[in-house]
């Protein structure tokens, strides 16, 4: 009886009154206070465009009641004529229960940071990842770590050794998933650093496709040719990746012959012809044209221009029609347009006795003679 006495502290009702008194008092200024600071941040979120004030006002919402009246008591305690221990004791709550409030503020924030993000995730047209589930556990769980941690050491507790066993652990544990934590890894990689979102047509090596959904450990695309690629995400970061959604303009090159018999006037009206035909088409922008080269049986030319629109449909329909164009034009001009062909010329007669002698070859337009092919 005489230890369980001294276990608590000794303290008279005139000395408990005020602290009690003190305590309410302390829990109704904090729930008034509280109410009109929402209040008043209500009404200032409706003058402005900006989600920081709405935000503020969520996160005073998640204050827990429960804490606030811990917090009246606390008072209440401070007011008594306690002992060094009691003192130390209550020192130790105050700690932990505002480090407890921090965390619920700190959660509560953090929800409200990802669900702005997949608000404008969706208005990009994209669909919500698992990588941001994986983000929001792992903020969350990084708070409470650290506040659990902070509580247990404001308590005396020696957390170094508690810490260090956690390092090793984490090591050892790392080591044995390293694969699939590459792999988280790089979905957080992924969600943070966005080279490519769902929806995005993109090419990686050899795959080319749609972006259909962004895993934790997987990427699945729907290639070209209708099945479903997955591939994981280390993997899939290590590569080059070409986003076509990103594509603002599109530059192609493309290549034509004439025949070698077409007269050297000619050939230099080529480049401008395709030039003019290019700038007659409000979607095309001309880059260059130049007669490249002498190729094995044609006089080869090399185009290149931009078209404004990155639609590869619209891409290959300008090309069309430029083809057309072009066919026209050289029709018109009398330009041939140059095919594989030789010419052979037989040289001399043949002896009865004598083996027949390979015959000689000619490009079209003459370059001089080159072997036949056997």
């Amino acid at each position: 009886m005489n230890r369980a006495a001294a276990a608590w502290p000794d303290v008279d009702w005139t000395d408990a009154a005020p602290a009690v008194l003190a305590g309410l008092l302390t829990i109704l200024v904090l729930k008034a206070g509280l109410k009109l600071s929402a209040q008043r941040l209500r009404v200032l979120a409706q003058r402005t465009r900006t989600s920081a004030d709405d935000g503020l006002v969520r996160v005073l919402e998640q204050t827990n009641p429960a804490l606030i009246w811990v917090v009246g008591v606390l008072v209440g305690l401070n007011m008594l004529p306690l002992d060094e221990r009691w003192h130390g004791r209550v020192s130790q709550l105050w700690f932990a229960v505002v480090a407890l409030q921090i965390g619920l503020w700190g959660q509560q924030a953090v929800a409200l940071l990802l669900a702005a993000q997949q608000r404008q995730h969706h208005a990009s047209g994209g669909a919500v990842s698992a990588t941001a589930t994986l983000l929001g556990w792992g903020l969350r769980g990084a708070l409470w770590v650290v506040i659990v941690l902070a509580v247990l050491s404001n308590m005396g507790v020696n957390i170094t050794a508690f810490v260090a066993s956690l390092g090793i652990g984490g090591i050892a544990v790392a080591l044995a998933v390293q694969n699939i934590l590459g792999d988280l890894f790089a979905s957080l990689a992924i969600a943070v650093d966005k080279p490519f979102e769902v929806g995005d047509s993109i090419t990686v090596g050899d795959v080319t496709g749609t972006v259909e959904r962004v895993g934790l450990k997987t990427t699945r695309i729907r290639s070209l040719g209708g099945e479903q690629i997955v591939m994981s995400n280390a993997e899939l970061l290590k590569r080059t990746v070409a986003n076509f959604k990103r594509l603002q303009t599109r530059r192609v090159l493309f290549a034509f012959g004439v025949t070698y018999d077409t007269p050297a006037e000619q050939v230099a009206a080529v480049p401008p012809l395709v030039k003019e035909l290019i700038e007659a088409d409000p979607k095309l922008e001309f880059v260059r044209a130049h007669f490249k080269g002498f190729g094995e049986s044609s006089l080869n030319f090399e185009v290149v221009y931009r078209v404004q629109d990155p639609d590869y449909d619209v891409y290959m329909d300008r090309q069309q029609a430029l083809n057309l164009a072009l066919m026209q034009a050289l029709q018109q001009r009398g330009i041939r347009f140059a095919f594989p062909t030789q010419t052979l010329n037989l040289v001399g007669g043949l002896h009865p006795q004598a083996a027949p002698s390979p015959p000689t070859a000619q490009p079209q337009g003459g370059r001089g003679p080159v072997p036949a092919a056997g």
